[in-house]
Parts: structure tokens; sequence; C-alpha cells
């Protein structure tokens, strides 16, 4: 049966560099736990690190979060609907907002449970995604200043994520220069300033950060050990952390090329064959994953010999050329994810995941 496995000496690894990394810098980070989707046994693991935060997109996972662990600080990273704003007030500590309505909402829930809210307003520097347009920054942040159950503890901002708009010096400057602005007008003092995550860590590296810059969200460079600047592997951080391991269920020797008229697959496209492949064979094993787990375009396989070929809703198509490893039926095949992969095959309910 077609089960993933987490590597939990990687992941260690990669934990306690992290978290050494950041605090020679001075920078509190938060581990995004978006890709592990709620696991219980995954997030334990974790826990069991003892971060000083977790963050998360989706409410249901940071209940998880304090259901283990009361004490850990949870933050909510995307602008919370109307319809979880109770639970919001009740599982993240901190969450992320860009909008006066859903901050009223928080506001006026946080008044009756007798509590004081802290949020991270969110600036929009070009990426085009969550945070107000800098023009509406100063109006948005006085509105808010006059709620008495929210408390802002940062201000923040995300990049790269929608349409890949990088980080820079410039752009980092921006955030710190509204901190200031706000903190002059109104003697506050703001303390996070959230301006990184994977994507922002090479600015550390190559001294380009801002220095006031204190806090990042960090879930690709922890879960894959990746440079999500440039999508390279770092040489101090694992690789591979999760691996997908599937059961061939059947094995023949079939023509490359199908006979017969071609229409539309269960994908909705028409596949295209190489004439010169008319006539020859190759050895073709079938393994019980298929695009209800996850998009075949985010697999690679471990051994070089396998080729990734198609799937249908349940079943994906390996072409092992002339299986030179010998697989047979009940062999298991060793496959490599990258981020969305992972995630997509964590969100399913048919695939067993495993600590290793």
């Amino acid at each position: 049966m077609a089960h993933i496995i987490l590597n939990k000496k990687k992941f260690e690894h990669n934990y306690y560099y992290l978290n050494t990394f950041f605090n020679e810098n001075d920078i509190e980070w938060s581990a995004v736990t978006k890709i592990l989707c709620g696991h219980k046994k995954y997030l334990q693991l974790l826990l069991d690190l003892k971060p000083k935060s977790v963050s998360d997109s989706r409410i249901t996972n940071l209940k998880i979060v304090k259901d283990i662990n009361p004490d850990c600080q949870t933050i909510y990273i995307k602008p919370p609907a109307k319809g979880v704003i109770q639970d919001i007030i009740k599982y993240a500590d901190i969450s992320l907002n860009s909008d006066i309505y859903t901050i009223q909402l928080l506001n006026e829930e946080a008044a009756k449970k007798k509590i004081i809210h802290k949020i991270i307003l969110m600036i929009d520097l070009g990426e085009l995604r969550e945070g107000v347009m800098r023009d509406g920054f100063l109006d948005l942040f006085v509105a808010v200043l006059e709620l008495k159950n929210i408390e802002i503890v940062g201000i923040g901002s995300n990049l790269s994520c929608l349409y890949g708009v990088l980080p820079n010096t410039d752009k980092l400057n921006q955030l710190n220069l509204y901190r200031q602005l706000v903190e002059i007008k109104h003697g506050i003092k703001i303390k996070y300033l959230s301006g990184g995550s994977s994507v922002t860590i090479p600015l550390i590296e190559n001294k380009s950060l801002p220095l006031e810059i204190n806090h990042f969200r960090v879930g690709e460079t922890l879960f894959m050990g990746t440079n999500a600047y440039n999508h390279t592997p770092y040489e101090n951080l694992k690789q591979n952390i999760f691996e997908l391991r599937a059961e061939i269920i059947e094995l023949y020797e079939k023509p490359i090329v199908p006979s017969g008229e071609l229409g539309v697959n269960v994908d909705g496209e028409t596949p295209k064959f190489d004439t010169n492949d008319i006539g020859k064979k190759t050895i073709r094993a079938l393994v019980d994953i298929g695009l209800l787990d996850v998009d075949i375009k985010h697999l690679t396989s471990a051994d070089d010999s396998v080729i990734i070929e198609a799937a249908t809703s349940d079943i994906t198509v390996l072409d092992l050329g002339e299986n030179k490893n010998n697989y047979k039926v009940g062999s298991t095949v060793k496959l490599n994810l990258d981020y969305m992969g992972i995630v997509r095959i964590m969100n399913s309910k048919y695939i067993n995941k495993v600590i290793e």
C-alpha cells in the first residue's frame, strides 16, 4: 500500500540548524506547518522540538497544535474569513490581517471572551496577494488603534508565493519605514517586523537583510532543505525529508504507443506519441497512487531507470524500460516529491503517513 515517510533525523537536523541560524541573527521565527495538513503524528514530532511559534493557514490545524501543546504560540497566516472568527480567537494567538471589517469582527469576538487578540498588519509590497496597499496603510493603522481588544504586535508582508516577486533590501526597507512612521506618530513600539519567509533567507546570508526585520515565517526551507529564492538545495540542510513509496500492482511488457483512435483522457488531455515508437515495447508497471492523491508533475523517481509515464484517478503508470532492477508485482518504488506534491499527498486520506 502506498505511504509517505517523514525522515525524523533529517527533519530534526533542519530544525536545529535553522533555529541556531536565526538565533545567531537575532531573528524570531515561526515554523509554518501547512505542508503537514494537520497530521497529528507529524505535528507532535515538530512540537517535541519545542518551537517558540507555529504558523498555519488552516484553523483546524492550529486547533490540533493547541490540543497537543496549549502553550505553543500559534499564528494564523491568511486573512480570516468571517466564518472562522470565533475559532481564530480561540486557537490563534496572533493572526495576519489587512482588512478593517475583519479586524472589527475579531475585536468584537475578543471582547466577548474578555481577551486582547494580537495581529500583524500586512502591507502589499508588490506581490498583489494579501496586504493593504501602501497608500492605505496609515489610515488602516489608525482605525485599528481605536479597537480596544486588538493589539498590533507587528507589521508584515508576503512575497514570492503568488507571482514570484522576490524580496530585496529596498522592499524590506519600505516595511521598516512604515514601522518608523507609526511608532513616531503614535508613540508606540511595534514588536515584530515580519518580512521574512523561506525566500528571504538568502538575504541574511549575503548581509542584505535590513537589521530591523526580526520575524520570519518558514516552511519550505525547513521541510525541503531548499533555497526558495532559486530552488537549489542548501548544502547544510537535508533534502528529501519526505519520501513516497508506492506498490507495483501490475507489471507487463506492453507497446509504447497505444492502439486505436485517441480521444481525451481523464485529465482532459489528448496525449501525443512519437511515431518512431510504433511497434516497440517496454516494461510498464502500475502503482497504487493516482491523480486523487498527487499531480504526477510534482513527482520524480528515486530510481533513474524509472520514468513516470502517466496517471489516472487511482493508478500511475511507470515505464521501467528493460526493468534492469528486476521489479516485480509487490515491489515498492521510491518517489520524491516537491513542495506541492507533498501537500497534495498529505491531504489525501488514502495515503498512510509514517515516521522513519
